[in-house]
């Protein structure tokens, strides 16, 4: 599985407290394994974006379908292909 990284805001999403838009992570978390994606981390950032998640899937494909089950729930993901640094490493040295 490649790891994927977004950055996120609750853009459409009506939230009635604090507790709520961190408790919706779970629910995102089930629609993730119906599509073979894993969430992995997910950190709540003070600035422009309103999370920052780690994530696994296996494809493009899939990572659109992650993004849209984040849309479902007001939520907009800028999302970017994570490379180990180790991989990293080894494409520069080449």
């Amino acid at each position: 599985m490649q790891t994927w990284v977004a950055l996120v805001e609750a853009v459409d999403a009506e939230f009635q407290n604090l507790q709520e838009l961190a408790s919706l992570w779970g629910d995102i978390s089930l629609e993730l394994e119906d599509v073979d994606a894993e969430l992995a981390d997910t950190y709540a950032l003070l600035g422009r974006y309103d999370f920052l998640v780690v994530f696994e899937a296996p494809d493009r494909e899939t990572v659109f379908e992650v993004s849209t089950a984040a849309a479902r729930h007001g939520l907009d993901m800028d999302t970017m292909e994570g490379v180990p640094i180790e991989e990293f490493g080894a494409l520069v040295g080449e």
